[in-house]
């Protein structure tokens, strides 16, 4: 299997290689436009932190500009270009649009598979076409749009150079990729990271002179119930709670392992990323959580609560203590120097535009 498995992943990287070729010759086009276009990707298939990573930025610009996220919208039930309201279904937009949408209701949320058709809707319906910069969501590998700044995010406990290609590996393009990226960022690092530990990072990803390398960790926030009226509670309040933990996502372990320092008792559901739930899956939920002894407390993700709330079927006594656990990322050592760079792209870029 582990010979198949290796095989599989050279003929994959001998058909990236040559899209990637294709595009570096320019016989695939890449198009550039004239407004700051910041891409956010990785090179690992899930779970590297796009979705905080986006968040922070669309905290950093969105009290100065007009931001839009344009997002293909994974694992939606429609077709084409969608700007997302407050009233759009989950369904309609993939749960991480539709999660930025309602944290952030001033900003413009789209979700098109064609990003030059997506891009080209942003800059000119009626609707948003005063936005100032585009923020691509996971479009690393999307080359028919040349960003005007490419943001690599690498996870620090799987570093992509200790990765193999697909199937073998969850690397989506060789490691030789990370040349187009203007700025790398390590997530998810402990948030006191050793001088070894940066070190460690740098030695692995030798970025180019050209390319900034930054560091973030993620930070959890208070508890906010979900369907109850109840005020937040702190993580530090759950020592003596026995909590079920419902996750869909890349990486559910770590988010265990996250909390086990405030509640030693964490019983985890996981399910596949963007999973929708099922009459199956709520039974298992609901029988799950009446098994815990009492005082007993659920826990999910900001992505699986856009897909709960439209889920039918979980009883009472779940809902009344169903919780979120807000998420962010934060810079580690440099973060003055990250926000500065990256006001001062979106500005020399936003005169360009101007000009034009």
């Amino acid at each position: 299997m582990n010979t198949l498995l290796k095989m599989l992943s050279w003929l994959y990287g001998i058909g990236v290689g040559l899209r990637n070729m294709l595009f570096d010759m320019g016989i695939l086009e890449s198009r550039s436009y004239d407004i700051p276009i910041i891409s956010l990707g990785n090179i690992t298939a899930g779970g590297t932190g796009k979705t905080p990573h986006a968040e922070y930025l669309i905290r950093l610009l969105s009290p100065h500009y007009r931001v839009a996220v344009l997002s293909r919208g994974y694992r939606r039930r429609s077709k084409g270009y969608v700007l997302a309201t407050a009233d759009t279904p989950i369904d309609q937009i993939g749960d991480e649009p539709w999660q930025m949408k309602h944290k952030f209701p001033e900003v413009y949320v789209a979700v098109d598979a064609n990003r030059r058709r997506g891009i080209d809707r942003l800059m000119t319906d009626e609707a948003t076409r005063d936005v100032q910069v585009i923020l691509l969501d996971d479009a690393y590998q999307h080359r028919y749009v040349k960003p005007s700044l490419n943001i690599l995010l690498v996870d620090n406990n799987r570093l992509i150079t200790n990765d193999h290609l697909l199937p073998a590996g969850f690397l989506r393009e060789p490691v030789s990729g990370k040349v187009r990226a203007d700025m790398m960022i390590v997530t998810k690092c402990p948030a006191q990271l050793t001088p070894i530990g940066y070190q460690i990072a740098e030695h692995a990803l030798e970025p180019r002179p050209y390319q900034d390398l930054f560091y973030s960790t993620m930070q959890y926030g208070d508890l906010t119930p979900v369907f109850a009226q109840t005020p937040p509670r702190a993580l530090t309040t759950l020592a003596d709670q026995h909590i079920l933990l419902i996750a869909g996502i890349a990486s559910p372990l770590q988010m265990g392992y996250d909390l086990r320092p405030y509640c030693p008792d964490i019983k985890l559901l996981a399910y596949p990323d963007h999973h929708y739930f099922s009459p199956k899956d709520v039974e298992q939920i609901n029988d799950v959580f009446a098994t815990l002894p009492q005082p007993r407390l659920a826990i999910t993700t900001e992505k699986d609560v856009a897909r709960l709330l439209v889920t039918p079927g979980l009883n009472e006594e779940l809902r009344q203590q169903l919780h979120q656990l807000p998420i962010e990322a934060r810079l580690l050592r440099d973060d003055k120097t990250f926000n500065l760079k990256i006001l001062t792209h979106v500005h020399e870029n936003s005169k360009i535009r101007s000009m034009a």
